[in-house]
């Protein structure tokens, strides 16, 4: 029984309402940038498509394929994405992934949205789904930057 109850507190009302209110689902035509990325423990998969201009996302798509928790965490990644820097990607995906495998402090502003997923630092099976979003938007703006410098 207790293991039922954390799962439920995991899928909190706000999880649900992130997953449900996604922004940026359109894939971008010409794109600076594609990454797919996919869990293979869950089979959770995120594309992810942007445009860079002067060194920030300029426009940003995603396909997401996820649980709530995957979704939920590509919303805030959606929702902070635009005018991001590389470093503010790395700084954003590196706490995000100290914050469930470390205990760190949520990330900061404009990615504090993290927030909501604290709960699932007890569930590991699940840490790849939240990563994948901030992960390939991550590597998308590093192969964006490396095509401009080409």
């Amino acid at each position: 029984m207790p293991a039922d109850t954390d799962l439920i507190k995991l899928y909190s009302t706000r999880i649900l309402a992130l997953a449900a209110d996604m922004p940026h689902t359109e894939r971008l035509m010409d794109p600076d940038a594609t990454i797919k990325k996919r869990s293979p423990l869950c089979g959770s998969t995120v594309t992810v498509d942007l445009r860079v201009a002067d060194g920030r996302i300029a426009e940003f798509g995603q396909d997401v394929k996820a649980c709530a928790l995957g979704q939920a965490a590509a919303a805030v990644t959606g929702n902070a994405a635009l005018g991001r820097s590389l470093d503010e990607l790395r700084a954003a995906r590196d706490d995000l992934r100290a914050m469930l495998t470390e205990q760190g402090p949520v990330p900061g502003a404009p990615f504090n949205g993290f927030d909501v997923l604290e709960p699932a630092r007890e569930f590991k099976n699940r840490h790849a789904s939240i990563l994948l979003a901030i992960e390939a938007t991550t590597e998308a703006m590093e192969h964006a930057l490396q095509s401009d410098c080409a």
